[in-house]
């Protein structure tokens, strides 16, 4: 029998209780073997629609479907065990009516085991957020720079630095958290901003663009890690695993072609004991 105790995985609750205090530290995951690294140091794991920029090659997030948030999310719950497991709601799966956004939150949630939803929460959402709450679907919000509106907004820009905009923001966010969302995501604002919304709603904000002010931050972990030529502003690189990558992948490719991979050490050899013959017992 085991002595170890087994690993207490985060909930909404724990969450909802960082406001003002410890900070949020979110990571993104479309994957068993990244969730697992992530795991053990963020207390969010993301499974972000970006994973149709960043994995499958997409323009923007406008094409990712509700079976491509599944296939991902089981992933990362196979190996995470401690970090509170978030799946965004794709475009186009919760946007019609609480009816069938609260369709798709459930199939996501029973599907992957996954602990709560996320939704690009303009102020359209507030009923659909309530609504999914009330019926036991925890949501994250998401206001500000909205990349699911990429086609509306013309391109992926930063929010709240007109008076119009800043208080349309400041709206959503307010409505947002009153409908019940346990922690909103605030996306590529002005600092002041951020600042601002999180000093007046009563949930955990999580930074992406906004500003250390936040309840927590969220990047994109393939940007941190340094895996594309280009990052947005906001973006820290804490490596550079593409320069990293491409070095290992030359010197692969070299010893290929100069026949001197695999070495011995990677070469399997008869074993000549399994080969002898049995010895009589006569």
């Amino acid at each position: 029998m085991s002595s170890h105790a087994p690993v207490k995985r985060m909930t909404v609750a724990d969450i909802a209780a960082r406001k003002g205090g410890e900070p949020i530290v979110c990571l993104t995951a479309y994957d068993a073997p990244t969730a697992a690294i992530l795991d053990e140091h963020c207390d969010v794991i993301l499974v972000g629609d970006s994973v149709g920029m960043v994995v499958h090659g997409l323009p923007s997030t406008v094409g990712v479907t509700v079976d491509m948030m599944i296939l991902h999310a089981k992933a990362v719950m196979r190996t995470s065990q401690r970090a509170l497991v978030v799946v965004d709601m794709p475009f186009g799966s919760y946007e019609e009516g609480p009816e069938q956004a609260f369709r798709n939150a459930a199939r996501i949630l029973a599907e992957t085991g996954a602990q709560a939803i996320k939704i690009e929460s303009g102020r359209y959402a507030a009923d659909t957020v309530r609504f999914l709450v009330d019926r036991g679907v925890p949501v994250m919000g998401h206001i500000g720079l909205r990349p699911q509106a990429v086609n509306v907004n013309g391109g992926f820009r930063a929010k709240g630095r007109t008076l119009e905009e800043r208080q349309e923001i400041l709206a959503e966010a307010r409505e947002t958290v009153e409908a019940g969302a346990f922690a909103i995501v605030v996306e590529g604002v002005a600092e002041d901003l951020a600042r601002e919304i999180t000093m007046d709603v009563h949930a955990p904000t999580i930074g992406i663009g906004a500003s250390p002010a936040c309840d927590g931050q969220v990047l994109v972990t393939q940007d941190m890690l340094g895996l594309f030529d280009w990052t947005p502003k906001f973006v820290k690189r804490y490596a550079s695993l593409r320069s990293a990558m491409d070095e290992a992948i030359r010197q692969y490719a070299s010893e290929v072609r100069s026949r001197t991979f695999p070495e011995p050490a990677q070469v399997y050899r008869l074993d000549p004991g399994k080969n002898a013959p049995a010895k009589s017992s006569a």
